[in-house]
């Protein structure tokens, strides 16, 4: 049986301009980005829609991603679109959230927004993180293994492509150490820290004291954990899981696996940019992957996906 995922991007993927056409054309996102601006205190039209220097510091990028997010996932939900199954890449795992009805959208805004601060006063000196490309897996853990100082994977994204992350001279060490073991390229990441080590642990230290006094729903469809590739269906793990993410790998490649496995024959990437899409050709030529970033990807996706 044909089964569809949402899934939905994480930092890197922001730009100006990001959901405008939808904030212009539907009230349920305008409410979406006013609703975020609230619990935050940000104005969400200014920082997503006009040319300013916030977008890309992690604080200000976070909500500004999810808020996004959210936006056109109401307008899908609005024209009754569902998914069987859900999940997102790092921050985006907040949009799975949203997807799966886990969280109220006060309470999802005001954590996503407490995470982006926590993880930008996390590691002052600030780290670094580069992505691999063109080496196995097993290879990059080894030399991590090897390498003096904290450099650890942050990201299995698909194969050929790893993102490690640690300390700065040791990521760099280890850069070094894996374009002579055969890397076609390492390539540095413009990143504010070594987002998705144990350098980030205090930042899930204070996520999940933030996280206490959330209240939680049953997810009302399943939704895959960056931290173990596998569905959550309870709310009983979700907060542990939030807190470990900040500073485990994201099991992304090991995330699209194991929905391909369930039966997912479609993904839908919603949000900004193509970055998750082009992740998910490289894991499996034998699915379709759609996205929606702009109002004119939405009818052109929801006709290919029949939804």
């Amino acid at each position: 049986m044909s089964r569809t995922a949402f899934i939905f991007p994480g930092q890197g993927s922001q730009y100006v301009g990001m959901g405008k056409d939808f904030y212009d054309t539907y009230e349920e996102a305008k409410r979406v980005y006013r609703l975020a601006g609230e619990v935050s205190g940000l104005d969400m039209e200014a920082l997503c829609f006009t040319e300013n220097d916030r977008l890309n510091i992690t604080e200000y990028t976070q909500i500004a991603m999810l808020a996004t997010e959210v936006a056109i996932l109401k307008v899908l939900e609005q024209k009754g679109v569902r998914a069987d199954i859900t999940a997102g890449l790092s921050l985006g795992e907040y949009g799975a959230l949203a997807a799966a009805d886990v969280m109220d959208l006060k309470d999802l805004f005001y954590i996503i927004r407490k995470r982006g601060i926590f993880m930008q006063e996390a590691y002052p000196e600030g780290g670094a993180m580069t992505a691999v490309l063109g080496l196995a897996s097993d290879t990059i853990e080894e030399i991590c293994r090897q390498t003096k100082g904290i450099v650890t994977i942050a990201n299995y994204n698909c194969p050929g492509q790893i993102v490690i992350t640690g300390e700065a001279g040791a990521v760099s060490e280890a850069a070094k150490a894996l374009s002579d073991a055969g890397a076609k390229r390492c390539v540095p990441l413009k990143v504010s820290g070594p987002f998705h080590s144990r350098l980030l642990a205090g930042a899930g230290d204070r996520l999940e004291k933030e996280l206490y006094g959330i209240r939680l729903r049953q997810p009302s469809i399943p939704y895959i954990s960056n931290v173990n590739a596998l569905e959550v269906t309870e709310a009983a793990p979700v907060k542990s899981l939030l807190k470990d993410q900040v500073s485990n790998s994201v099991c992304w490649q090991q995330t699209i696996e194991k929905m391909i496995a369930g039966g997912v024959d479609t993904f839908i990437e919603i949000g900004p940019g193509r970055t998750l899409s082009g992740f998910v050709k490289k894991i499996s030529k034998d699915v379709k992957c759609l996205n929606i970033d702009k109002l004119a990807d939405m009818d052109k996706a929801l006709e290919e996906s029949g939804c």
